[in-house]
């Protein structure tokens, strides 16, 4: 069982209730018992991996600040790493490797005995243990001292509205807020997190999963469907991801900040933007930069000359690729996105950078949307098979067009996206539009709440980012 909408309704006034009423020194108490039950509202069996990896990295972290040498601090960060990408390894790899091994021995005639484990995969795993890897990475780096509180780490670890989806957030940015006494947020602060809560859950509600009823049907038997409805429904579904995972984001950080605690910004309006690089600076912004700081800069990042820079930046990416799941799929998604960031920097370097009018500006956000929403193919496939025949149907615009829905959904819900971001834009501030403009600030929220409540009844979908 898991936190439904009504649960989780429920469950958010509570626990802001509780915690302003607490002394300071209990606040964080309830943060990791808030946590814990809801991360074990999933699989109460999955809440000893959280803690064991909260209590070597908070013990591993003393010991990298204490190393009197580097060898010392390298061998502590090594035990760090081992642990969490062993666990991780373990509950998302395992079969996958291995099935991939038995695949390869079998093509080359071999007939492996292979061990076979049905292994469930911990919700959020890849998000607390990429964040508690940073926080032993950047005590290596002398970016940070390690806290002393056991109590405090295991609330940064396990903060319950970021813990199973993100974003991933630096020990440097949210350990110093989770540490400090922080006052009740004033009305203004408790506005703007309602506002984010509120678009959050339309993006979730009204965008994501109306639009998954579009995708859904058509991909599930893409070897009869048309070119064009799969390409329309590729669309609903590069709109379904975004407005599932940003607006799980935007009730991530107005539940944070109703306890007066920021979270970073994650998205900002990734689906206009005008070329793949600057793509990967507004989508998952966490995620890139984590890749960016712990694993393109390692690699050697730009130093080395072109080639290399090139290399390291195709393999980030396709790392990025399989963290987001064990299968092919997702490293070739990852790939195609790194080969795709390889192309614009080598044209950038050959033309310069393009300078853009508001014309050209359109047609540039709309080719790379393009682009994003083909590479998305393989990250919405079942099966490698299924996104060549997706492609194949694609380009070769197999099939008539049996009914208009997904072109018509499609247009529809990229024309409400942009209208999103476009009111995020320029009227973000909820909290002001309401003092500027109450009588229709009034009736926009009604309109909001009144699709929100009309498009809730259906069984929900869950969270696309929750499986990773």
């Amino acid at each position: 069982m898991q936190f439904n909408s009504v649960q989780y309704a429920l469950f958010l006034p509570l626990v802001v209730l509780l915690y302003w009423r607490l002394p300071f020194r209990y606040r964080n108490v309830l943060i990791v018992i808030a946590s814990y039950v809801f991360y074990g509202a999933w699989d109460v069996r999955f809440l000893g991996l959280l803690a064991f990896s909260t209590v070597v990295d908070f013990f591993v972290g003393k010991k990298i600040f204490a190393a009197p040498n580097l060898a010392g601090k390298k061998r502590w960060l090594g035990v760090s790493l081992f642990v969490n990408l062993g666990i991780l390894g373990f509950f998302k790899y395992f079969n996958f490797f291995v099935d991939s091994a038995v695949e390869l021995l079998q093509a080359i005639g071999l007939q492996p005995n292979a061990p076979s484990l049905h292994i469930l995969l911990p919700v959020g795993i890849s998000f607390y243990t990429f964040q508690t890897i940073s926080y032993s990475f950047d005590i290596y780096r002398g970016r940070i001292e390690p806290t002393n509180n056991l109590l405090n780490f295991a609330a940064y670890v396990a903060f319950f509205p970021q813990l199973v989806a993100g974003p991933i957030e630096r020990a440097q940015d949210l350990l110093p807020q989770i540490e400090a006494e922080q006052p009740p947020p004033k009305p203004d602060r408790v506005v703007s997190a309602l506002g984010l809560i509120l678009m959050g859950l339309f993006k979730k509600v009204v965008i994501a999963d109306v639009a998954a009823r579009v995708v859904n049907p058509v991909f599930g038997d893409v070897h009869t469907a048309s070119g064009i409805n799969l390409l329309a429904a590729m669309f609903c579904f590069a709109i379904q991801l975004y407005g599932d995972f940003s607006g799980y984001t935007d009730i991530a950080r107005g539940s944070a900040r109703l306890l007066n605690i920021n979270l970073m910004v994650n998205f900002r309006q990734p689906m206009l933007s005008k070329n793949p690089s600057e793509f990967w600076t507004r989508w998952h912004i966490s995620l890139s930069n984590w890749l960016l700081d712990y694993l393109y800069i390692p690699l050697g990042g730009n130093r080395g000359g072109a080639l290399k820079t090139f290399r390291n930046l195709f393999l980030t990416m396709t790392i990025g690729g399989l963290w987001h799941g064990a299968s092919w799929n997702f490293v070739l998604w990852g790939a195609t996105h790194g080969a795709l960031l390889v192309i614009h920097l080598i044209w950038v370097q050959l033309r310069g950078p393009a300078v853009y009018t508001k014309l050209t500006g359109f047609f540039a956000a709309a080719r790379n949307f393009t682009l994003i929403t083909l590479a998305t193919i393989f990250f919405r496939a079942q099966s490698f098979g299924d996104a060549m025949t997706v492609f194949r149907r694609i380009f070769t615009l197999a099939g008539p067009i049996e009914y208009a829905l997904p072109v018509g959904a499609a247009i529809f819900f990229v024309s409400l996206t942009v209208l999103v971001d476009q009111f995020d834009i320029h009227h973000g501030n909820v909290s002001q539009m309401i003092s500027r403009r109450p009588l229709a600030m009034g009736l926009f929220i009604g309109l909001v709440l009144l699709a929100i409540f009309m498009y809730s009844g259906a069984t929900p979908e869950p969270f696309v980012y929750f499986q990773f």
